[in-house]
């Protein structure tokens, strides 16, 4: 079987982390180019310039390398999230920095996105473990936020969190799945406004 002609030349020797990171792009490439059920972990390790037992070595399995891949993508959801939220001392500004970096996210990441958030391995539990993890993560960057500038209860900041964080989520994937009807930034400022108008109710100490 001939090699596709983007496969990585075979033979190099990398670093163990730098390896990762080599299989993990080349997994991302084929889930996205077949969806998890139909990708090979034979065409994984073609593409990647590697046998399968190197591949092997590094994930036992097409879960495993599932699994890292969400991983990986969690993490850069929530650092943007935590950028977001440290960029400006200004409520407002806070808000709308916050929604940004979700329609960034998925902007960004496009069809893997979908992949890793928009799944039927949703229904796997450790991929719904992760997901849900990696969504208290970024409410709780939130509400952190919220118990610093209002006088609510931590249990109420984090209710409001989780509900932005919906906000966010719902409102980003929709935007994506009608990619172009609204542009980014205006459908950033127009859930961001929402919000805004929303949690601006409350005692705020900036903003």
């Amino acid at each position: 079987m001939t090699a596709p002609s983007d496969a990585r030349p075979r033979g190099t020797r990398l670093p163990r982390l730098a390896r990762r990171r080599q299989l993990l792009a080349a997994a991302q490439e084929v889930f996205v180019a077949h969806g998890y059920h139909a990708a090979a972990m034979d065409e994984i390790a073609e593409r990647a310039g590697v046998s399968k037992p190197v591949l092997y070595q590094h994930f036992p399995g097409k879960l495993e390398l599932y699994l890292a891949l969400l991983e990986q993508h969690s993490e850069a959801l929530v650092e943007k999230q935590r950028e977001a939220l440290e960029s400006t001392d200004d409520n407002r500004q806070r808000v709308t920095a916050s929604f940004r970096a979700y329609f960034d996210f998925v902007a960004g990441e496009g069809e893997a996105f979908r992949l890793v958030f928009e799944s039927d391995l949703r229904n796997v539990a450790a991929v719904r473990e992760k997901t849900e993890h990696t969504l208290q993560r970024c409410a709780e960057l939130i509400s952190d936020v919220i118990r610093q500038d209002t006088s609510i209860s931590e249990e109420e900041a984090h209710l409001l969190s989780i509900g932005l964080v919906g906000m966010a989520e719902t409102s980003a994937r929709y935007w994506l799945s009608n990619f172009g009807t609204i542009p980014q930034e205006a459908a950033e400022q127009l859930i961001a406004r929402l919000a805004w108008r929303g949690i601006s109710g409350w005692d705020l100490t900036r903003g």
